[in-house]
């Protein structure tokens, strides 16, 4: 199966040499599952031909906000409902899961609670108490017709969604492992977080993480979205 990945931005200069950018990460984060993957950076305006150029498609995290005015906004959205329409299954990670929500007709906003950083725990149907690094600010407030809430915590109402049979979209980040949030905490969290925030995600750094959970649900999803059920 031939993952798209719709990359909307860059991993901070400073880490590339050591950890590589998105278009390496979710690969690595997906190995062994039965993918193939092409990468389609649209943040920097390079866009597949149309939502059947891949059997399914992963929209990454990045540092810019759903409701931004960047030029490749509008034709990801577009293009994220044409594959819905199709029904060609997605999946959204973070500003993945912002921009799904967005496109297809839901609210992302600023949080005016803040940060969610580090080693964070989630109530995930079927699942459980499961935790996964987070680094976001930004949340789905308002949700479109058709998602249906699956992961919560007291802190992030709408922290992952299930769209029957189309999409399945994650808040925080399964693919960040505990060498490359360490990175994220020092090159491109000071400045931006509260420190109190990143010394605090800086003490969890050993904490478990269950990313290798979440990679095998959103194999199954990808492979079979009709029948997940997270």
């Amino acid at each position: 199966m031939n993952i798209g990945i719709l990359q909307t931005g860059h991993v901070a200069d400073a880490l590339i040499p050591e950890h590589g950018d998105y278009d390496t990460m979710f690969p690595g984060f997906l190995a062994d599952r039965g993918f193939s993957f092409a990468n389609y950076p649209v943040v920097d305006m390079v866009f597949p031909d149309n939502a059947r150029a891949a059997d399914g498609w992963l929209i990454t995290g990045s540092k810019h906000g759903a409701y931004e005015d960047h030029p490749w906004i509008a034709p990801l959205e577009t293009l994220i409902r044409e594959a819905y329409g199709l029904a060609i299954p997605m999946v959204g990670i973070c500003f993945g899961h912002q921009i799904i929500a967005q496109a297809l007709g839901g609210r992302v906003e600023k949080f005016t609670g803040g940060w969610a950083v580090g080693q964070t725990v989630y109530d995930f149907q079927g699942l459980g108490e499961v935790a996964i690094n987070a680094w976001h600010q930004d949340q789905v407030t308002d949700l479109p017709g058709d998602a249906r809430v699956v992961a919560r915590n007291d802190f992030c109402e709408n922290a992952a969604l299930i769209y029957p049979g189309r999409a399945l979209t994650i808040q925080p980040h399964p693919e960040f492992e505990r060498p490359y949030l360490e990175g994220l905490i020092e090159h491109r969290g000071r400045g931006v977080v509260p420190d109190t925030l990143l010394d605090g995600a800086r003490g969890r750094l050993d904490r478990p993480v269950a990313n290798a959970t979440m990679a095998d649900h959103i194999a199954t999803f990808f492979h079979n979205p009709e029948a997940a059920h997270v």
